[in-house]
């Protein structure tokens, strides 16, 4: 049996504004109407022989995301029989597969491996899948085996495996290297002899693990006891944060390929794109008749070869080229198309002045739907609140603040101090400061709501939770 592993870490802070903190890009959809990238990475393994439930392995602060969106695909399998692996802390890609090698073996004998990132774009799926199959005859024979993106051009943002002799579907890995100059590049693409290290791998569990003991035998020594001592939360395994706190940060790249005699590198040819940055979206979109790719809500004149993404209003530009405008309701990037890696840098000063925008959206994700701030001033503030059917905010009470909620879409079931009560469209409710208060969904549609905050403190952490179906509750 074949166990997909997805890989959810990361922030993909140069895709910022649209990915942050709280938000990565692997949870986004970056074209309209499709999947965020992390159902895509599900979705495309549908129809994929022998392959059984995927193991996902994030940040404990996206579960409800991940949860939330493989709650809305379809699956070839339960969906209770997907394991949500919860991180405490980003440790890389060796130990977070170390964990779900360990979590697989519980299930089946041996199982194979089929590590993937969760921010791809795969065009060509049935050359996926041959690619997958391939590899999986290489795996059956104790190689640790890695996907080699064929290059087309000389690119400077990836790392490169050069092969060695053909084995089978595969060749022997002669090397890793390093990010490449743009002249090292050239002489790489030249040669036919280097690949573009996907980051995406194949192996049975006994084998990484055998490995890990062989390579990097402390981090297989913490997450062995990470792994003993994790603990059921909901559909989750929250892995416990004193232990895995010790375990040393490595790749599989450092930790393991690079290391071992039993390295297979399989070629990849399925138009492969990992979204490093902005410019990759221009390159992957349809672009019209000028070279430009636009999302949104967007007017050009004499614009040409440029990427426009508009979220929540019109993105007028006049007499451009090669550029990336990118607008979210509360941030404006403006970069050139050539420089666009460096918005790292700029998250990184946004980060250093303490300011919010690196983290969240003005629209905050919750597990029992979100919020957005719409207006605020001295002493109020107004936020419009979404609760996903059959969900339920957590009972709780403020100190510092009261509360006045509008009903303007669905039906609400309100908890007020001992009352309970049922809220129609057009009708409201106050919460005084101090007082017991929970909001519910009954309905099978969303409910939607404006919410007045009214005192003098109105941060978010402003909240004392007495219980909590989402296991929020300090005890």
């Amino acid at each position: 049996m074949i166990r997909p592993v997805i890989m959810c870490g990361g922030v993909g802070s140069r895709l910022w504004p649209v990915s942050r903190k709280l938000y990565p890009k692997q949870f986004v959809s970056f074209q309209a109407d499709s999947p965020s990238l992390f159902q895509q990475s599900i979705q495309r393994l549908q129809g994929l022989a022998d392959v059984g439930p995927a193991i996902v392995v994030c940040n404990q602060e996206h579960r409800f995301l991940v949860a939330e969106q493989l709650r809305n695909i379809d699956l070839d399998y339960a969906l209770e029989d997907v394991t949500i692996i919860l991180e405490p802390e980003g440790k890389n890609t060796a130990p977070a597969v170390a964990l779900a090698a360990l979590a697989a073996a519980e299930d089946a004998e041996n199982p194979t491996l089929l590590v993937l990132a969760a921010d791809h774009l795969i065009d060509d799926i049935p050359a996926f899948h041959k690619v997958i199959a391939e590899g999986a005859i290489q795996a059956a024979e104790k190689a640790l085996v890695t996907f080699g993106i064929l290059p087309d051009q000389p690119e400077t943002g990836y790392g490169y495996i050069r092969r060695g002799e053909a084995i089978k579907q595969g060749f022997a890995i002669e090397s890793f290297v390093e990010k490449p100059d743009l002249e090292t590049a050239r002489g790489y693409l030249e040669s036919g002899e280097y690949y573009w290290n996907s980051g995406m791998f194949m192996f049975t569990s006994q084998v990484y693990l055998d490995a890990l003991a062989s390579h990097a035998p402390e981090i297989l020594k913490v997450c062995s006891q990470a792994w003993e001592k994790c603990k059921a939360d909901l559909d989750f395994k929250r892995i416990p944060k004193d232990i895995f706190s010790r375990c040393p940060a490595d790749s599989i790249d450092y930790a393991v390929m690079e290391n071992t005699s039993a390295g297979v590198v399989v070629p990849l040819h399925a138009g492969w794109n990992d979204l490093g940055a902005w410019s990759a979206l221009w390159e992957h979109g349809e672009a019209d008749e000028n070279g430009n790719v636009n999302r949104g809500d967007v007017i050009l004149k004499n614009v040409s070869n440029s990427y426009i993404h508009a979220e929540s209003r019109l993105v007028a530009m006049i007499g451009i080229e090669d550029a990336v405008v990118v607008e979210t309701a509360d941030v404006i990037l403006v970069s050139a198309k050539d420089r666009v890696q460096e918005v790292k840098d700029i998250v990184d000063v946004i980060k250093s002045a303490g300011r919010p925008e690196s983290d969240s959206h003005v629209q905050v994700f919750r597990p029992w739907g979100s919020y957005e701030g719409l207006a605020e001033g001295n002493g109020f503030q107004v936020k419009r609140i979404k609760v996903n059917p059959g969900a339920a905010l957590s009972l709780q009470m403020h100190h510092k603040r009261a509360e006045h909620w509008i009903v303007v879409q669905g039906t609400a079931l309100v908890t007020v101090g001992e009352k309970e009560f049922t809220l129609e469209q057009n009708q409201s409710t106050y919460i005084p400061i101090e007082t017991k208060h929970r909001l519910e969904n009954p309905a099978a549609g969303e409910l939607i709501l404006i919410e007045v905050q009214c005192g003098d403190y109105l941060g978010e952490d402003d909240i004392v939770r007495y219980d909590d179906i989402y296991g929020r509750v300090q005890t």
